[in-house]
């Protein structure tokens, strides 16, 4: 069990393409128990392209004793669908749900019958009752497809009222964007916990790579001292955990309800930030 002192911490993995990379990520899962997580959660594909990899993971991590949450998308999916994933994820044991509007797989048109997370949001809750917590996104930094930030907020807002107990945020790497979201949420009456997601820089291409897609900003700072190590893959490591290091203490001290660590299915980068945060079992 988690002591008070004890900021409680929440892991992300993506479910494995090859019985190879499930025996691995196996592997990286007891490494990481060992910092009593309150849950992991597993990626959902687009379109649920990894739905059958996602909940045999999930099962997984249920059946090693650990509370699994179930990311689900609903782009592209009729109500017959998904009310019979919520079956399946409530018969095999699933309590927490991360709610998500998702993407398409390219090539693909709209369809379906959810627009948006918070519809999703409204019919678990509609057909389920309160048999699951419900997490949903935020955005920081804002939504790179939002129209504007009061948009993005409002979008936010509209999840919450529909059913969502608490968020998970896109990562980040500047703790203003996160206390000024956090007070934008709290001025309009929204009283769910925001909990921050971490983002361990292991590699700056990959990095880079993944900031470009999601919209994530790296400060100017962070970006060019990642690009002046070029290969020193040492000093990027070294670098990023001290920064990301940096970054939670802030959080910590500002009062985050707690950290969601994406994990990349690795484990070294997330128990060095945990050794150096005092959160190592």
């Amino acid at each position: 069990m988690l002591t008070n002192d004890r900021i409680p911490l929440s892991l992300e993995f993506f479910p494995p393409k090859t019985p190879e990379g499930a025996e691995k990520l196996r592997g990286v899962r007891q490494q990481l128990y060992t910092l009593q997580p309150e849950f992991c959660s597993v990626t959902f594909g687009a379109g649920g392209s990894t739905q059958e990899g996602t909940f045999n993971a999930v099962r997984e991590i249920l059946a090693e004793g650990v509370s699994a949450a179930s990311h689900f998308s609903c782009i592209g999916a009729t109500k017959d669908t998904v009310r019979a994933q919520l079956a399946t994820l409530k018969a095999m044991g699933v309590k927490r749900l991360v709610a998500l509007r998702g993407d398409l797989p390219s090539g693909y048109g709209a369809g379906g019958e959810f627009h948006y997370a918070s519809d999703l949001v409204a019919f678990i809750r509609a057909e389920t009752g309160d048999d699951f917590h419900i997490e949903v996104a935020a955005y920081p930094e804002v939504h790179p497809q939002a129209k504007s930030p009061a948009h993005d907020l409002q979008a936010f807002a509209a999840k919450v009222k529909a059913g969502a107990n608490s968020a998970i945020t896109q990562y980040f790497y500047n703790s203003d964007a996160y206390f000024r979201f956090v007070e934008e949420v709290d001025a309009l009456g929204l009283e769910v916990p925001v909990v921050p997601g971490i983002m361990p820089i292991t590699s700056s291409t990959q990095l880079m790579r993944f900031s470009d897609a999601s919209g994530a900003e790296i400060p100017r700072w962070i970006r060019l001292r990642l690009q002046s190590y070029g290969d020193d893959v040492a000093s990027i490591k070294a670098f990023g955990l001290e920064v990301v290091t940096d970054l939670c203490e802030q959080l910590r001290a500002g009062g985050a309800p707690a950290l969601h660590f994406y994990t990349m299915n690795q484990s070294a980068a997330t128990l060095a930030l945990c050794k150096n945060l005092g959160l190592s079992a």
